[in-house]
């Protein structure tokens, strides 16, 4: 029997999932200002986040993922994990397509759990890690541990970004050393990418005027801290015909804040489909 020295009991309701959603990890952003030397590494996955609670599979907003048997047969009973369903670089919107479906296609054979986290393990991260690579099969076709190395200094962690946008990747992730797993946003998990992106509510639709008379112009959108302003880029035009409706929440990319706070020069980039 495989050991389970560092898992907690799991409380399903009032633990891992709390009363409607998973109390997750969540990311802030790495200020180029610090020095991640030490810290690990990791590619960031753009697929759908997943938590594994020992006996079924869920999203980050706390609805079932309805997978097939020969997936979910690779997941380790009774230990909770945290990780990212990924079809590939570059593939999110298919992603999404399959595992979002609520009865399983062949599309799922392709489907991978990268699994980056076991969120109710006791221990450091190091030591979660361990387990993690103790409880997952070691040959497996959808299951496996996300890699991680060290961080050897600011530059390093530079090259090693831009070598996985070149390749096709979103970016990266970084693990300050001996951290423990929160359920909240922490400074212990930071993003690496080459732009910042952030959330917001579709509160309104402003129309478009002159090339595109007929269609969105702009979005006004509600960030979670209550600031409101407009998004007027980065739309197809099949996305300005038919543009997400009001009380959709978006995803947006912008280059830093302006002096009152709000993002400078954002972009739609998709619709969060959760």
């Amino acid at each position: 029997m495989k050991s389970l020295l560092f898992i907690l009991p799991l409380l399903f309701t009032h633990s891992l999932l709390g009363a409607d959603t998973p109390k997750l990890l969540l990311a802030k952003v790495w200020n180029e200002s610090m020095d991640p030397t030490g810290w690990w590494i990791s590619e960031k996955y753009d697929g759908m986040r997943g938590v594994w609670d020992g006996e079924k599979l869920w999203s980050r907003g706390g609805k079932p993922i309805v997978a097939p048997e020969y997936f979910l047969a690779e997941l380790p009973e009774g230990v909770a994990l945290d990780g990212e369903l990924w079809l590939g670089r570059g593939k999110f919107e298919d992603t999404m397509s399959i595992v979002r479906r609520q009865t399983p296609d062949a599309r799922w054979r392709q489907i991978k759990f990268m699994v980056f986290d076991a969120p109710k393990a006791k221990g450091t991260f190091e030591q979660r890690m361990a387990l993690l690579k103790n409880q997952l099969p070691v040959i497996a076709k959808h299951v496996r541990p996300v890699p991680q190395w060290r961080c050897k200094g600011k530059a390093h962690l530079i090259a090693e970004r831009d070598r996985i946008i070149k390749a096709g990747g979103e970016g990266l992730m970084i693990r300050e050393p001996e951290s423990v797993y929160e359920g909240k946003r922490s400074g212990t998990l930071l993003k690496v990418k080459t732009h910042n992106d952030a959330e917001a509510t579709v509160i309104g639709h402003k129309p478009g005027k002159g090339k595109f008379d007929g269609m969105l112009g702009s979005l006004r959108v509600r960030a979670k801290d209550g600031r409101e302003f407009s998004v007027g880029t980065g739309f197809t035009n099949a996305q300005r015909k038919e543009p997400p409706p009001i009380g959709a929440v978006i995803t947006y990319r912008y280059r830093g804040l302006t002096k009152n706070g709000l993002p400078r020069f954002p972009s739609f980039w998709r619709v969060r489909k959760e």
